[in-house]
């Protein structure tokens, strides 16, 4: 880069050569040089090539510099999300972590690659070029300190304007990928009620603002260029003015006239290179804050320190549990209080909306308890390291999470290096290898996004092959069988009860069907255990279990046996 400026500032000294001594033959009285012409010229564009050899390189050392700096802010942003807790991610939403960690990203990626090129070129240019102007003459300087303060009443208004609509640009954009994304992953929902036309308004709005703050952003930046201009015609009429003035005082020649007006460009081009990168130092500042935002966001489940060996395996215990999510003074479980022995079954079931998915939620501190203590093999759940305690347990969520690869691939996330062995176990286990072979490439067969070309049910048991992969010591399923008719659920639990003996697991259901031949089943009611005991016990004890088996099991026995 410094070559590059250097060799630019170069070029008027060698034209002023050919002017005043080449055409003009001032040194030889008045006979022009043409051996001086050609010599000087051959000079001249030979410094070109090497001036354009020296800005190929550190064009492409910007670039390589920003692209790695890019992709490196990119993969910390990826690796903080992933750490964040759920109510961190709900806290920033979906389609405003895309936007920082793509466009908000690239705006910084660019910023860095301006300032590593046109930074310094601008100020060697300013500095070099004002230099060598006064080296010419300093009533040349006059002009400089004319147009100066102008070009920086300029960049400074532009800059002080646009910095808060690209804050509001930014913010516009997250709203669009959040409309986007919404409807993208609900697309059968809007169809299903036929909101089409609901929808597209909605992101219609959200486009328009966009449009609109982008319109704003681009008349306050149109100012920048036109006035930027007309301070370089200037500036030029006033050297050519100026320099006019001299030549006919015999001061210079008009060869140095001409360097002189190459000097004041150079100068200025360099501040109207400065003012771009104010402008994209403005939307890139703005880029850079959200950024650091999730960057500097710590998150809320920090790993515990207790490294000591638990002298217990797959017991759990809530004592005195209470929970609000974050922003809300709802408390949706109070004061929880149940203990799971090592290989039992516990079922908890209760209405939708009593806590039971926020309850199981702690275990593995996807959340924490706002108050009481929950513990994992007698070791509260906060002193675990995040890993060592997620090892420990098997989650199947509520809502059967699958990615874009094969049902293999997906399978196998449940567990590093597990073999063809261990995958097809778990299959079979889950009741999931019989529609697998049946498919056109087994287990090879590609996914789509979401699992959309799987059933419902299908989906539900790859999430639960997954999770039976994992062999934690404790295993959560999350209403997990709720799309499986009871002929195949009853199929799934004699073969957890056959295969996985001696892990302790957890089933939330809506079905009594479910839960029923569970050792001990739990009644959420209002986000309280309103009543704890096997099935017979609470059909004679809890009025709330009662309602419930008389709507779903009154009329049929039947379930898993």
């Amino acid at each position: 880069m410094v070559a590059e400026v250097f060799i630019d500032l170069v070029q008027p000294k060698l034209m002023e050569i050919i002017v005043d001594n080449g055409i003009l033959g001032l040194d030889r009285g008045g006979v022009s040089d043409v051996s001086l012409i050609i010599s000087t010229g051959i000079r001249m564009i030979i410094i070109v090539a090497f001036g354009g050899l020296a800005g190929i390189l550190s064009a492409v050392f910007a670039n390589v510099t920003g692209q790695n700096y890019g992709n490196d802010l990119r993969k910390a942003c990826f690796t903080r999300i992933m750490h964040f807790s759920f109510a961190q991610t709900d806290k920033f939403s979906t389609g405003s972590l895309i936007t920082r960690i793509t466009n908000d990203i690239t705006q910084v990626q660019q910023l860095v690659m301006q300032l590593i090129r046109g930074l310094v070129r601008c100020l060697m240019f300013f500095i070099g070029g004002t230099s060598a102007l006064l080296s010419l003459d300093l009533s040349f300087g006059v002009i400089v300190a004319c147009a100066f303060p102008l070009i920086i009443l300029n960049v400074t208004l532009v800059v002080w304007k646009t910095n808060p609509l690209f804050n509001l640009l930014q913010t516009s954009l997250d709203k669009l990928n959040n409309i986007m994304q919404e409807n993208v992953s609900g697309a059968r929902v809007v169809k299903a009620f036929v909101q089409e036309n609901y929808e597209q308004k909605k992101f219609e709005q959200a486009n328009d603002n966009l449009v609109n703050t982008q319109f704003k952003v681009q008349i306050m930046l149109s100012l920048l260029r036109p006035v930027m201009n007309i301070v370089l015609n200037l500036a030029v009429v006033g050297i050519i003015w100026v320099g006019s003035i001299i030549v006919k005082s015999g001061s210079i020649a008009p060869g140095t006239v001409m360097a002189a007006i190459t000097y004041i460009s150079q100068i200025l081009s360099g501040m109207m290179m400065l003012a771009m990168i104010f402008q994209t130092l403005s939307r890139g500042s703005v880029s850079a804050k959200r950024i650091a935002e999730v960057l500097n966001t710590d998150s809320e489940i920090q790993d515990g320190t207790n490294s000591t060996g638990p002298t217990e395996r797959g017991t759990i215990s809530f004592k005195n549990v209470s929970f609000s999510y974050p922003g809300t003074n709802t408390t949706v479980l109070k004061n929880i209080s149940l203990d799971i022995q090592s290989g039992q079954t516990l079922g908890i079931i209760g209405a939708t909306g009593s806590g039971k998915t926020t309850l199981i939620n702690l275990i593995p501190r996807f959340y924490d308890a706002t108050g009481g203590i929950v513990a994992v093999d007698g070791i509260d759940v906060k002193d675990y390291k995040l890993e060592t305690l997620r090892k420990k347990i098997s989650v199947c969520l509520q809502k059967s999470e699958l990615f874009s690869t094969t049902i293999r691939d997906n399978i196998a996330m449940g567990k590093d290096g597990a073999t063809e062995e261990e995958i097809r176990a778990a299959a079979q286990s889950a009741q999931a290898e019989e529609f697998i072979l049946q498919q056109t490439g087994g287990y090879d067969t590609p996914v789509a996004e979401r699992g959309m070309s799987l059933s419902g049910g299908q989906r539900q048991r790859i999430a639960i092959s997954r999770a039976l992969l994992k062999q934690g010591e404790i295993l959560i399923f999350d209403d997990s069988t709720s799309a499986l008719d009871l002929k195949t659920e009853s199929r799934l639990y004699q073969a957890l009860n056959s295969n996985y003996k001696g892990i302790t697991k957890i089933i939330i259901a809506q079905r009594i069907a479910s839960v029923k031949n569970a050792d001990k089943i739990a009644v959420l009611d209002g986000g309280s255990i309103c009543a704890t005991g096997t099935h017979e016990e609470l059909l004679k004890t809890c009025p709330v279990y009662q309602d419930i088996y008389d709507s779903q099991l009154k009329q049929t026995e039947g379930g898993r046996p």
